[in-house]
């Protein structure tokens, strides 16, 4: 196949890459650059350097004739997202209609969409909350997030694009940026390592559904085989609460830090965790990596990185 991947030098969308790649798809690469990172880019596909809401794009498609769109690109910011719900709206929601428009116009086959379970629930009635939960977003980016899908919809009813929509849980390993707001377990692990002070947001109490990076990249290369429209959580339908979790990473990096505490993020909600029956039904996936045993892999990679040779 050939795959356009958006996003595709940032953290989740670089192992997608490489795993594409490795199959023996034929795969190119958008990504502004605003989260990607050099050291993730492959010097064997095309990668370029746009923006999704640019008319760059039209070329990109024009010239590649892609069989399938991983779409990773995002404003993923959550914090951001409440500053700036405008901008949030117009990287997301605009950048995306971009690319489906261009779908339409190129005859791509299928478009594969990272949406989040995170944020798109709100405060759950239910816990661990399944595809038929309510979707009742707090937040900006989870909105933007519920937007395009309802989008994804129009564009399978009008146009016949068949896509699937992956609602993750919060996606943590390898290669994951320790730099802004997103990604907690990367800033945590970055700042102890560094001997920086880390925050914690609130009281820590907050929990959330961690997933870690080799099972979300299997299930992206599961659902490429996919030959209708699907909507599926992918997490592990379990809860941790942020003080246990930097409580392992300061194990894991041998660190005797203290975290401080800060105040809560607006938008952040309390609780969070998904459940993926579907997954399992559909595509026969689930979560295989244990949270503690992605902690420790994440940890390795941190310390490499800090201490390459």
């Amino acid at each position: 196949m050939k795959i356009l991947v958006t996003g595709g030098a940032g953290f989740i969308g670089s192992n997608i890459v490489d795993k594409y790649v490795n199959l023996g798809h034929k795969v190119e690469v958008i990504d502004d650059m605003s989260r990607g990172v050099a050291e993730n880019m492959r010097n064997d596909i095309t990668y370029h350097e746009i923006d999704i809401r640019s008319s760059k794009v039209t070329a990109v498609f024009d010239e590649g004739t892609f069989d399938v769109v991983n779409h990773h690109a995002a404003q993923m910011d959550l914090r951001k997202s409440t500053q700036d719900p405008a901008f949030d709206a117009d990287v997301n929601i605009i950048g995306t209609i971009n690319l489906l428009q261009n779908c339409v116009r190129t005859n791509v086959k299928q478009f594969i969409f990272a949406s989040t379970g995170g944020a798109i629930y709100g405060e759950q009635d239910v816990y661990p909350a399944d595809e038929t939960h309510a979707a009742n977003p707090v937040s900006p980016y989870g909105i933007s997030k519920l937007s395009i899908e309802k989008y994804l919809h129009y564009y399978d009813v009008e146009h016949g694009i068949n896509h699937s929509i992956l609602r993750y849980s919060n996606v943590y390993g390898p290669r994951q940026n320790p730099h802004g707001e997103a990604g907690v377990i990367a800033i945590f692990a970055k700042k102890l390592l560094q001997g920086e002070q880390v925050i914690i947001n609130g009281d820590g109490k907050q929990t959330r559904d961690y997933t870690y990076i080799d099972d979300i990249v299997r299930l992206n290369e599961l659902v490429l085989a996919s030959d209708k429209c699907t909507l599926i959580n992918a997490g592990r339908g379990m809860e941790y609460v942020v003080n246990y979790l930097f409580d392992l990473l300061k194990q894991e990096m041998g660190s005797t830090m203290e975290a401080e505490h800060g105040p809560r993020v607006p938008g952040e909600q309390r609780r969070s965790s998904i459940k993926s029956d579907r997954a399992m039904q559909l595509f026969s996936w689930k979560a295989e990596v244990d949270f503690e045993s992605g902690i420790s892999k994440t940890a390795d990679f941190f310390k490499i990185m800090k201490n390459p040779n």
